[in-house]
């Protein structure tokens, strides 16, 4: 039978957009919190015997955990075969390492504690620093989906010219695929963080690349402020950088920050609601999820 899709609250774009893909069916169902905040779930599309994929991405992940977590378990109680997830932002991979006395590698225990909710995940882009894969924390059978090339096919069509530029040095890997893909130059920057929202940022001289267009490439923006600082390209005699970016958490203020510091364009994927969004991964994410759940299948 066809997998039964749901959305949690926020995803609904995300799940109708898979649902076109092909090879699922939009469920129905009831999820909402009661006055105290306590999550209801209930399934009007009865999951007894189905493949059950739930829809979540877990930017603000505190809020939304419980209820999904809840959502699968109740999906199990009820019969499904099995309980998937399509998690577009994977939330929890920042502390990869116990850094100070006192702390936890909590990205292993987000890990353990999804994992048990559910069968397997698919996912785009994780913010993988210490960790090669994304097995190497999750126990469960998972997929990553990579959004180099739809961002490269983004550009391509969009940027005249561009020259993509690397926020850090750690991005130097990542912007040198989007190149290639492309077949334009790249360069990245320096970057020193004093704080979560302090970042200075070192900006050579272009050069050759003055006439191109600056293209900043990141993961994640999250307070915006690495993104901003790497906005003084500008000052370098470069023209207003266009901002491209896989997982739009914007932060607070940081969307606005981003705004102020002078950038033309700000384009991101649709893995977190946000009216940056311009760069669909239905696609992508539907033919990872249809593999998993035939992988599981046979």
């Amino acid at each position: 039978m066809t997998p039964l899709l749901f959305a949690l609250p926020g995803n609904e774009a995300m799940a109708a957009a898979l649902c076109r893909q092909g090879g699922f069916e939009a469920g129905r169902w009831e999820l909402r919190a009661f006055p105290d905040s306590e999550s209801h779930v209930r399934f009007l599309s009865d999951p007894a015997g189905r493949e059950v994929v739930l829809v979540c991405s877990l930017d603000r992940p505190d809020a939304k955990f419980v209820p999904l977590c809840l959502a699968a378990c109740v999906a199990r109680e009820l019969g499904a075969r099995r309980v998937g997830l399509v998690v577009p932002y994977l939330a929890y991979l920042r502390q990869d390492a116990r850094f100070q006395p006192g702390e936890g590698v909590t990205a292993r225990h987000f890990a353990r504690l999804l994992g048990s909710a559910v069968n397997w995940l698919v996912t785009v882009d994780p913010h993988l620093h210490r960790f090669a894969s994304l097995d190497q924390v999750y126990a469960i059978p998972t997929r990553v989906v990579h959004a180099a090339p739809r961002l490269a096919q983004w550009i391509a069509a969009e940027v005249p010219r561009p020259v993509l530029v690397g926020p850090d040095e750690e991005s130097a890997q990542w912007v040198a695929r989007v190149a290639a893909a492309i077949g334009c130059p790249w360069i990245t920057l320096h970057k020193d963080r004093h704080g979560d929202r302090d970042v200075t940022v070192s900006v050579p001289e272009p050069g050759p690349w003055r006439i191109c267009t600056p293209v900043l490439v990141d993961d994640i923006a999250s307070t915006g402020r690495t993104l901003a600082a790497a906005a003084r390209i500008r000052e370098a005699g470069m023209a207003a950088p266009v901002c491209v970016v896989v997982h739009p958490l914007f932060a607070g203020d940081a969307y606005e920050t981003l705004l102020a510091a002078g950038v033309a364009r700000i384009a991101a994927t649709n893995t977190v609601g946000h009216p940056s969004a311009a760069i669909d991964m239905a696609a992508d994410l539907a033919a990872a999820a249809r593999e998993l759940l035939a992988a599981r299948a046979g």
